[in-house]
């Protein structure tokens, strides 16, 4: 613990040595940061916050919701340069301190994966009302990391620097934030998190999950996800990405490709922007949905405690013959990490039992992939079914 009047250390190591404790201790530190928000609403019991509107009554087909543009949206309040998150910039060589927390990630401690593309920026949604509706505007993948980041980092340094559990006075950046779920007061990047079900000719589902490594991955490192789950953003920085890629499925299926066949994030090859008739994959695909052997529906949005982002809750279900056809070449191990697909590469049984296992604390879960298998699995009946 510092000696009283002593300002904390700003130097690059100690910002680093927090860092990988941070990611070393996510669960811990992200059941506490809920802890913040008690007059928050909970998605299906986990610790992932939520308005009510953010949860339909049943599962939301996808042609059912409209996703909105706005060109002028509102200037964030916070944006993660601020004097609040000083104390999570360390101070650089030339003795100044990095401008933002991306900033000081890519000169310290980057991770494999660590590019500013543009994306997507979730300004609010209301899924429970007759609008059932999205609204996003343009931003870039720093502008998340630049305030999630830092909130993780700061209630880190505040634990490990005093032993002791932080205390909301002593976080700035988090206290200037405000409501979690005010989702126009900062930039908010949505990550679209998909629950891949496998249903086979009885009835029977399984599932996938993913460990997160943290030295591959800027957020949640350490962590189990369903998997697919990347950030809504256009393929490329392309003129005319950002029209022809603003759509949830086209996100999805390249999620599809990069995480359970190890693709490439490189689409040049099917043109800029990405042209879909072009891609054999994303025709399989989107032929299985046509047809009804293939689902994806909309469970909800949530909001991490730790880091404020925020999960777009789906859920894809596969018929078996086009699972199996789809992933034949299914990976043990991706640009992220590796992929947990249970004692048979069909996946882990989609049961009472591996739904309370990972999503009621026995394993490092993300709160978004706890909410997701809990409302997977209360709307079985009607998913399995279709």
């Amino acid at each position: 613990m510092p000696a009283a009047g002593r300002a904390p250390d700003a130097s690059a190591e100690r910002w680093r040595a927090v860092r990988r404790w941070l990611n070393q201790n996510r669960r811990e530190l992200g059941a506490w940061a809920a802890g913040f928000y008690p007059q928050a609403r909970r998605v299906a019991g986990t610790s992932l916050l939520c308005r009510e509107e953010w949860i339909p009554d049943e599962p939301l087909e996808l042609p059912g919701l409209t996703l909105r543009w706005r060109d002028q949206p509102p200037l964030p309040v916070v944006d993660g340069t601020g004097p609040q998150s000083e104390d999570v910039r360390p101070v650089s060589g030339d003795g100044t301190r990095y401008r933002t927390y991306s900033e000081a990630l890519a000169a310290i401690d980057p991770p494999s994966v660590f590019e500013n593309r543009p994306s997507y920026r979730i300004l609010g949604a209301d899924l429970s009302g007759p609008a059932r509706c999205m609204e996003f505007s343009g931003g870039h993948y720093f502008d998340g990391i630049n305030v999630g980041e830092a909130l993780a980092h700061e209630l880190a340094a505040d634990w490990l620097g005093r032993q002791e559990a932080p205390a909301w006075e002593r976080l700035p950046l988090r206290s200037s934030v405000g409501d979690p779920c005010d989702l126009a007061r900062r930039s908010v990047l949505a990550a679209v998190t998909t629950l891949t079900l496998r249903r086979d000719r009885s009835g029977r589902a399984s599932f996938l999950l993913h460990w997160r490594d943290p030295a591959k991955v800027t957020h949640a490192g350490g962590l189990y996800q369903v998997m697919p789950a990347g950030i809504f953003q256009p393929a490329d920085g392309t003129p005319g990405a950002q029209d022809a890629d603003f759509d949830l499925w086209r996100c999805m299926v390249r999620e599809f490709s990069e995480e359970l066949l190890g693709t490439a994030e490189d689409y040049r090859g099917l043109g800029t922007p990405l042209d879909y008739g072009r891609w054999p994959f994303f025709g399989q695909l989107d032929e299985a949905r046509r047809s009804g052997r293939l689902g994806v529906s909309c469970l909800g949005l949530g909001v991490d405690p730790l880091t404020l982002v925020v999960d777009i809750l789906t859920v894809a279900i596969f018929d078996s013959d086009v699972f199996d056809a789809a992933f034949k070449d299914l990976v043990a191990a991706n640009a992220e990490g590796r992929v947990l697909s249970g004692p048979e590469s069909t996946g882990i049984p989609f049961t009472d039992e591996a739904v309370a296992r990972f999503a009621g604390g026995a394993e490092p879960m993300q709160p978004a992939g706890a909410a997701l298998l809990r409302l997977a699995w209360h709307n079985r009946g009607p998913l399995l079914a279709r």
